[in-house]
């Protein structure tokens, strides 16, 4: 487990599907990243089984639970992802709205870019953002991160800005 001044960042278990399902089926949530809404919890189950959770499995690190500390709630996740499309890690993050402008995202990113470096020994750490997402690169220019390219990882989600 990794923590912040407000967080407990964690690995995914299935029992997180609710909260999950509650995050990614969130029209405003979702609203940049090219993936439609979640439509159910069994597909949640669904998506934790084929993403977090494999990823732990292959590759030792995947996108981690966000707990607010002063509820216990699973407000959003935040963490690594190997994206084999392009062959790069990248670091993504989402937060319930009710969350947004509070600096949340660039302290777990923080964490995780620095656990990346240190524990993992990644040299090279990379942010994928729809342009329109203002929000989230202002984010990734917190991290130290520049843009350096755009990148198509599927046609129907459409060009993305590579930041590293």
């Amino acid at each position: 487990m990794l923590e912040t001044e407000r967080l407990q960042l964690r690995k995914f278990t299935l029992d997180d599907a609710q909260e999950y399902f509650q995050l990614n089926s969130n029209a405003e949530v979702v609203r940049y990243t090219g993936q439609a809404p979640l439509a159910s919890v069994a597909e949640a189950i669904e998506v934790l089984k084929q993403a977090p959770l494999r990823d732990y499995q292959i590759h030792g690190f995947g996108r981690l639970a966000c707990i607010d500390k002063d509820s216990g709630r699973l407000i959003g996740f935040c963490g690594l992802k190997y994206l084999l499309e392009i062959d790069e890690i990248d670091i993504g993050y989402r937060f319930l709205p009710e969350f947004w402008g509070r600096g949340l995202a660039t302290e777990a990113s923080l964490l995780v870019m620095d656990y990346g470096r240190s524990v993992l020994g990644l040299k090279r750490i990379i942010g994928l953002v729809d342009p329109d997402n203002l929000g989230s690169v202002n984010v990734l220019k917190k991290l130290g991160l520049e843009f350096e390219r755009k990148v198509t990882l599927n046609p129907e989600e459409g060009e993305m800005d590579l930041y590293a």
